[in-house]
């Protein structure tokens, strides 16, 4: 039987841990300026009232499915900038080594190590949902996957 995808996960005010840096990346790519501290507190939830409010999406502060697929940008090798930092965060996240310095560094450049880092998760995708496209390209569904926290320990 195939898998899915996880949900995008909901998160609002009083929120932190994974994947509030993520969330906090993409607001700064839409040009909110939030400080990327991993905590949803009130400059957060403004910026994303702020986001809601410039695109038709109900107005609550709160990041749910909709607010998320509002949200993402399509990035691939050669993309810069805060949504490249919000896909390198992901991998932090998931580097279980303790080294920081393993795996794609949150530079906002998508050169080789952050494509093939992004390749590899999509091939692990792809055995269980064989509608992933493993093609370096992090659109929608690999971005639902990445906060969804999938392949994650």
């Amino acid at each position: 039987m195939s898998g899915s995808i996880s949900p995008w996960p909901v998160v609002k005010t009083g929120s932190n841990g994974h994947p509030i840096k993520t969330l906090q990346y993409l607001l700064r790519a839409r040009g909110h300026s939030v400080v990327v501290d991993g905590v949803f507190g009130p400059k957060t939830e403004a910026a994303v009232k702020a986001f809601q409010s410039g695109h038709v999406l109900t107005v609550d502060g709160i990041v749910g499915p909709l607010t998320w697929a509002a949200l993402v940008v399509q990035v691939k090798k050669g993309s810069q900038g805060d949504a490249v930092r919000g896909v390198q965060e992901e991998f932090q996240f998931r580097n279980l080594s303790g080294d920081p310095s393993k795996g794609p560094q949150i530079d906002g450049v998508f050169g080789p190590v952050t494509d093939a880092a992004v390749r590899g998760f999509q091939q692990a995708l792809s055995l269980d949902i064989p509608t992933v496209k493993v093609d370096g390209i992090v659109g929608p569904v690999t971005w639902q996957a990445l906060v969804s926290g999938m392949l994650s320990f």
